[in-house]
């Protein structure tokens, strides 16, 4: 009789391990419902749209991918314009790459304007051809350069010392200067740098998600529901990869997180709080 009794116990135990077990393995899922709420109206549902399930955040994958192939640091790309070695350096010293900004009067000193040849000459340029009124004329002559050179330096050193003095008592006419800097600004290419490298990710990006992380996948219906099944547990993120939803006025993007159970289904609605405005997202 008692053999008997522990017979039935370890069956009884083997029994409730063997469910437990079951239970730990078996699949989860992730029932969602996505909605968008336009200003001043109603929720509507996003329709026909796809909704991805992936093991890692998508902004981490853009960052992942990002790094792979990452932009030249900002030192490196000003070693490479082709400007003299002083407005390079200026540039390095100082948090400015667009040198035609209407503010840019309000960083720029005497001393660059003398020392950097590009400032100095957009300087004269701007206030050129009758303009502004008493700013000093040169009067040596590059021809006396090399047939009377203490002339040719001392009527240099004349005129550039006036122009600093000039520069000091008038300080209005360094306004203005910024539109003669067009030629040598790097803006439009440390721009154009950062606008490819943008859009090299955001190719690459989506395919490296699902290459690399993609756990499932589905497409919502027309009341904007979508059911993702066969998930271990584990945590996830529910994205769109980066494409934006839309309904009236908003453009929303979500990359949410979520715990899955075995055995269970989490429900999740996406919507305007835990989404993310697509062209604030998408701003330089």
């Amino acid at each position: 009789m008692r053999t008997l009794a522990r017979f039935l116990v370890v069956l009884l135990t083997l029994h409730v391990a063997a469910t437990l077990s079951l239970a730990q393995t078996k699949p989860g899922a992730i029932d969602i419902t996505a909605h968008i709420t336009p200003t001043g109206a109603r929720p509507e549902p996003v329709r026909q749209f796809t909704i991805y399930v992936l093991t890692r955040s998508y902004a981490d994958v853009v960052k992942e991918v990002s790094s792979s192939d990452p932009l030249p640091a900002r030192e490196q790309f000003i070693d490479n314009l082709k400007c003299s070695k002083e407005l390079k350096k200026w540039l390095k010293d100082h948090e400015v790459m667009d040198l035609t900004s209407p503010d840019l009067d309000k960083v720029i000193t005497t001393d660059d304007i003398m020392n950097i040849p590009e400032f100095f000459e957009a300087y004269q340029r701007s206030n050129a051809g009758g303009v502004t009124a008493g700013i000093p004329k040169p009067k040596y002559h590059e021809s006396d350069k090399e047939s009377n050179p203490d002339k040719y330096q001392k009527q240099k050193d004349e005129f550039m010392s006036a122009t600093r003095k000039f520069i000091d008592t008038h300080p209005f006419t360094v306004q203005g200067m910024e539109l003669e800097l067009t030629g040598v600004n790097p803006k439009l290419a440390w721009d154009r740098i950062q606008s490819d490298h943008r859009h090299k990710v955001a190719q690459l990006a989506p395919d490296t998600a699902q290459v690399k992380y993609l756990a499932g996948k589905a497409e919502t219906d027309l009341d904007g529901r979508a059911l993702i099944t066969n998930l271990g547990a584990g945590n996830y993120w529910i994205t769109s990869l980066g494409m934006d939803a839309t309904s009236g006025d908003r453009r929303l993007l979500w990359d949410v997180a979520v715990s899955v159970l075995s055995g269970q289904t989490v429900h999740i609605e996406l919507n305007n709080l835990n989404g993310t405005d697509a062209r604030a997202a998408t701003a330089p």
